[in-house]
């Protein structure tokens, strides 16, 4: 089976890649040292801050893997490249909200870097895929949970 491939900016890339960096050499080398400490305590059998700390590492482990497979399977948009006459990821695009009567501004990423908190949305969110392939001054309906939503396209801009 294959495994599915991840879109990446190059800004997520690096951020993964440093992220990875950070659990190995850092994380790793902090739990070691708190498992090493409760082991001096004695009995591990009632021992809080040994579970604790092997439950951390635990989590470590299991985000360097997460992170491991998505690097392995990444697809990085070159941002500089981007087609400027679509909207595609790599992209920020400006909308018109129909509804609200304002303009909002999303940057187009893969679905490992989607935040929505930070103007980040993915390529497979439903406005996110609505845009893909959309050109300034084409209008969009999305079908969201709490109802259809208008946007108009007014400016495609690189994510540099």
């Amino acid at each position: 089976m294959t495994a599915k491939k991840t879109i990446l900016t190059y800004t997520g890339l690096k951020a993964l890649e440093n992220e990875l960096e950070e659990l190995k050499v850092v994380k790793r080398k902090e739990v070691a040292q708190k498992i090493k400490e409760a082991r001096e305590q004695g009995d591990l059998s009632e021992n809080a801050e040994y579970d604790a700390a092997k439950d951390e590492q635990r989590d470590i482990e299991a985000r360097i893997e997460e992170i491991e497979k998505i690097l392995k399977n990444a697809d990085v948009v070159d941002e500089e490249e981007v087609d400027l006459d679509k909207i595609s990821v790599g992209c920020t695009v400006v909308l018109y909200d129909v509804e609200f009567e304002e303009e909002v501004e999303y940057k187009i990423v893969g679905s490992t870097e989607a935040n929505s908190l930070a103007g980040k949305i993915s390529n497979e969110s439903p406005l996110g895929a609505a845009l893909l392939g959309k050109g300034i001054g084409e209008e969009v309906s999305v079908e969201t949970q709490v109802g259809i939503m208008e946007y108009k396209v007014l400016k495609i801009d690189r994510s540099i």
